[in-house]
C-alpha cells in the first residue's frame, strides 16, 4: 500500500506516521502545504491512500483538487466538529478527528483493507463539502441536559457549565457554582450536542466554555493550562496536536 500525508503541523504529521508505522503501513512521503502537494501530484505517481488534513497552512486542501485530478482514496483528519463532517461519511473512507486516536486510526487503515480497490472508486463532492464548512446548516444544539441527585433530577442548563470532563468511565458537568454531576452520556456523544463556537474539546478527557475560562498559562511541551472561574478538582490542559486550533478557536 502506497500511502502520503498531507500536514502542515510537522509534528502532527510524524505521529502520524509513527502511529501508521505500527500498523504496518508505510508512508512514502509527508506535504505540508497545497502547494507543494500540487507540485508533488504533478511530477509523481498518485498514492493508493491519503491522510489528508482540511486546513493547510496556505489554504484548504480541497484546493489541490482544483488543480490535479487526484486517483487516490482519502481518510481525512481534522478539527472540525462532526456535525460539519457528515459529509464525508458520505464521501471518504473514513474522518478522523484530532487529536487521532490509536483505535480509531487502526479502524479506518482497516475499512480502508476491506474496501480495496472499490476505495478508489468513491466520489467525492468537494464543492458541497465546503459549502458545509464555509456555511453550516443551521441547527439547534442542546440547551439542558439532566442528572439524577438522589431520588431527583436535577435540569443544568448548557449555559452554566464551565465544563464537560470524564473520569473513571464517567462523564461529568461542571457548573459555575462549583459543582459536579454525573450525566448519562459520553464526551463523544457530546460532540454532536455543544455548540461549537461555546464549547472546545482540549484534550481527549475536557470540553471547556468560553464563556468561563479566568487564565490562559503556557505549559511544558509546548501545551496551554486553562484556569475556569469555578472548577479547580483536576489541571485542565490543551493537549500538545489542539493548541493551534484551541488558538484559532478563541478568535
Amino acid at each position: 500500500m502506497n500511502v502520503i500525508i498531507i500536514e502542515d503541523e510537522k509534528p502532527a504529521a510524524r505521529r502520524l506516521g509513527r502511529l501508521l508505522g505500527e500498523l504496518d503501513v508505510a508512508v512514502s512521503t509527508m506535504l505540508h502545504s497545497v502547494e507543494e502537494s500540487i507540485a508533488w501530484f504533478q511530477e509523481n505517481e498518485h498514492p493508493d491512500l491519503i491522510f489528508l488534513d482540511i486546513q493547510l497552512s496556505d489554504g484548504l486542501s480541497f484546493e489541490i483538487f482544483d488543480a490535479v485530478d487526484v486517483k487516490s482514496a482519502i481518510i481525512f483528519t481534522t478539527a472540525y466538529d462532526e456535525y460539519a463532517l457528515q459529509a464525508f461519511k458520505l464521501n471518504s473512507i473514513d474522518y478522523l478527528l484530532k487529536p487521532i486516536d490509536d483505535e480509531e486510526l487502526e479502524s479506518a487503515v482497516k475499512k480502508y483493507r476491506n474496501l480495496k480497490p472499490e476505495a478508489k472508486k468513491l466520489s467525492l463532492d468537494f464543492e458541497d463539502i465546503k459549502k458545509l464548512l464555509v456555511n453550516p446548516l443551521e441547527r439547534e444544539y442542546k440547551k439542558r441536559f439532566t442528572a439524577r441527585v438522589g431520588q431527583h433530577l436535577k435540569i443544568i442548563n448548557a449555559d452554566e457549565v464551565e465544563c464537560f470532563y470524564s473520569e473513571n468511565k464517567g462523564t461529568y458537568a461542571a457548573t459555575s457554582d462549583g459543582r459536579n454531576y454525573l450525566l448519562d452520556t459520553t464526551l463523544e456523544n457530546l460532540e454532536e450536542e455543544l455548540k461549537p463556537d461555546t464549547f472546545f474539546r482540549v484534550s481527549r478527557k475536557f470540553y471547556v466554555n468560553i464563556n468561563y475560562i479566568k487564565d490562559i498559562i503556557s505549559y511544558t511541551n509546548s501545551r496551554l493550562q486553562i484556569k475556569l472561574n469555578s472548577f479547580s478538582e483536576q489541571e485542565i490542559i490543551v493537549s500538545r496536536e489542539r493548541v493551534k486550533d484551541f488558538k484559532l478557536w478563541l478568535e
